[in-house]
């Protein structure tokens, strides 16, 4: 089991850990719904430093980006990050990622944790015309600080005017005296924030440095537990649950990250997908009668025949009432079509719903 710079800090908070993503990881801390609800109306804090991160280097940095990647990575700037996949050559997804340009012959990937070797393997056997890569993941620490206040928590601790920098852009500059530190605009919960980027040997000093600005702020820890839920209620994808090596971008919802002008893995059957259509799609509902979708659990149509499978779900800690996303047959795809979430042998009414879930 992996540690990261920080897993001491959270056993000395008195997380409780869990093994994830073959790293010890704090699930929770004063609980999920605390947790949650810190994170939605004030600043919270998650060490997100088991994923890893990949830096690319040389003339064709992006042509290998964008021959691996679904997204158009061409468009970026410098300073400026994107959404993304890996598609693999069956239809399914490697990974889902960010692209950010540092520089026109620089750029970084960050990946999910689970995959890093994976992607690494992936990406380096496609790598055909020499670009020079660096598998940073083991040296760097990533902290994400999210919240309506996580601006002015930590506008505190550097010059760099965090209100210029917009939604998917990044700037590198000094942060609590540290250099070179990339503040990224990004996150995955759907309540605004920056997540930073930084060696592992200043992890200690950032994380206290940022609590020390965020105490009248009301600023907590935050554990995978809450992470997984606010995700959830903005209808983002989770890597092994929603989305995997069997699922395609088109039937994930994830059309918009796939673009036809530039040649990727596998575009062609992709393509012939997003034109003939797809048999299953990805949807969010929300349970209309008392039950919790799990992951993994069946969906059925009103006759019992099963359409489908749950990939998440929850008790949305915002909506107080149950919520889900799963792949069902496209017959059952629209809003407000009713389906049945099969729970220990019961068929629990619910509808299809639009995400996200949580209207801003």
């Amino acid at each position: 089991m992996k540690n990261t710079a920080l897993s001491q800090k959270h056993i000395s908070l008195g997380a409780k850990m869990v093994p994830f993503a073959g790293y010890n990881m704090p699930v929770s801390y004063s609980g999920l719904n605390d947790e949650h609800a810190t994170v939605r109306n004030a600043v919270g804090v998650f060490d997100v430093s088991h994923m890893g991160e990949f830096i690319l280097k040389g003339e064709n940095a992006l042509d290998l980006i964008q021959r691996v990647t679904s997204n158009d990575a061409s468009v970026l700037t410098d300073g400026k990050a994107q959404y993304s996949c890996l598609p693999n050559n069956d239809g399914g997804i490697v990974d889902d990622l960010i692209v950010y340009r540092v520089d026109e012959k620089t750029y970084m990937l960050v990946v999910n944790a689970s995959n890093i070797d994976k992607d690494w393997n992936w990406i380096s056997k496609h790598n055909t015309k020499n670009v020079e890569m660096h598998n940073i993941s083991e040296k760097t620490s990533l902290l994400a600080i999210q919240g309506p206040k996580a601006i002015d928590t930590l506008q505190k601790l550097t010059d760099v005017k965090l209100s210029d920098i917009p939604y998917y852009s990044f700037a590198k500059g000094k942060f609590n005296g540290v250099d070179n530190v990339v503040i990224s605009n990004t996150g995955y919960t759907g309540a605004g924030g920056f997540e930073i980027y930084f060696e592992n040997e200043y992890a200690e000093k950032m994380w206290d440095s940022i609590f020390a600005a965020g105490t009248e702020l009301g600023i907590k820890p935050i554990g995978l537990g809450a992470r997984d839920t606010l995700r959830l209620e903005m209808g983002f994808c989770l890597y092994g649950n929603d989305i995997d090596d069997t699922t395609s971008p088109i039937e994930a919802g994830l059309g918009w990250i796939t673009k036809f002008t530039k040649d990727f893995t596998n575009r062609a059957a992709i393509e012939k997908q997003k034109t003939d259509g797809v048999t299953k799609k990805l949807v969010g509902f929300e349970m209309i009668d008392r039950g919790i979708p799990r992951h993994d659990y069946q969906i059925a149509d009103a006759q019992g025949n099963i359409i489908g499978k749950v990939t998440s779900g929850t008790q949305s800690p915002t909506l107080s009432k149950a919520i889900g996303m799963g792949y069902v047959n496209k017959d059952f795809a629209k809003a407000d079509t009713e389906i049945f979430v099969v729970i220990r042998d019961k068929a629990i009414k619910a509808k299809v719903c639009k995400i996200p879930f949580l209207k801003k």
